[in-house]
């Protein structure tokens, strides 16, 4: 019997205001489990789909497998070696959360744990971003990265691949609510690339990302918290999450440091300097969900710093 690798690829928040396609965390849950065993047929079968029924066993169609081929190919292997996948979906579709991005990661990771870990983190992350790109059209890596590295990524440039991990400072917590309803990606980047920006708004997220980036290496979450300001994306996509303005102004209320969207939405993310307060904030945010009538999941914790991680191996 073929071993069977099993991995946990962590769900991300992106953007985090104003590092639209920029800048990403990963998060300690929810998340995708993938497993994999080496088979004698030469490509990828998916063998199983659990956790969400609309989601194809077609490996050309399924990020999952789009992402395990490319990590045979990069090896040269894809004609002579093959794999079998199970994909556990343990995470919500369409919520901002980097769902595809986590089952690309995943699946990459477990390939590469199969063939004895011969792809750098890099390397990985180029594999997974092919499986991105299928759902969202763009290989853009501010969910993929920090799902591959863990902690929170800059990324500096896609083509070439350059990514920076930033500090996390000890105190910093997240706080991620997922209102049930759904905002599909592709719709929302179009709402992006059909809008001309002035540059002035422009202005203020450069300023705000570059306070951001020196907040997190300095651990001034005072500063982090206002540099969460998005004059970009957030006017556009804010309309696509019900009680947007509501959720906001409880967060804000309840303490947080700064919230927007999480990527193309409607979950929502907000920062806060203790444990205590980050719980209090998601209360606010799913009560101002719940006042518009939608019911929501938290996810409440530190920033996940070790990304990918292998689950068993037997």
């Amino acid at each position: 019997m073929s071993e069977r690798i099993k991995v946990f690829a962590p769900a991300s928040a992106s953007n985090l205001g104003p590092g639209f396609d920029v800048i990403g965390l990963a998060l300690e849950q929810p998340g995708d489990v993938v497993e994999a065993e080496l088979s004698q047929t030469p490509g990828v079968k998916i063998a199983e789909v659990t956790g969400a029924e609309s989601l194809t066993t077609d490996p050309e169609r399924n990020v999952v497998g789009v992402a395990a081929r490319a990590v045979l190919r990069r090896l040269d292997l894809e004609a002579r070696m093959g794999v079998r996948l199970w994909l556990h979906k343990q995470m919500p579709l369409a919520s901002g959360l980097g769902s595809s991005a986590a089952s690309s990661v995943a699946g990459a990771a477990a390939v590469n744990h199969l063939l004895d870990g011969r792809l750098s983190q890099i390397e990985l992350i180029r594999c997974a971003l092919e499986g991105e790109a299928l759902v969202s059209g763009t290989a853009h890596a501010d969910n993929v990265a920090p799902s591959v590295l863990g902690g929170i990524v800059l990324i500096r440039s896609c083509d070439p691949l350059d990514v920076v991990s930033l500090p996390v400072p000890p105190a910093l917590r997240i706080v991620v609510v997922h209102p049930h309803t759904t905002v599909e990606t592709v719709t929302a980047r179009r709402l992006v690339e059909e809008h001309r920006f002035e540059i002035r708004q422009a202005v203020t997220n450069l300023g705000n990302i570059a306070a951001l980036v020196s907040a997190l290496h300095t651990g001034n979450l005072e500063l982090f918290g206002r540099s969460i300001q998005d004059d970009l994306i957030e006017p556009i996509r804010a309309p696509l999450v019900p009680a947007f303005a509501q959720v906001k102004q409880a967060a804000a209320s309840a303490g947080a440091l700064g919230c927007s969207i999480s990527g193309s939405g409607p979950s929502m993310f907000a920062f806060t300097a203790s444990e205590e307060i980050a719980h209090a904030v998601a209360s606010a945010m799913q009560a101002a969900f719940a006042a518009v009538g939608l019911t929501s999941n938290p996810y409440v914790g530190s920033v996940n710093t070790r990304g990918v991680t292998l689950l068993s191996k037997t």
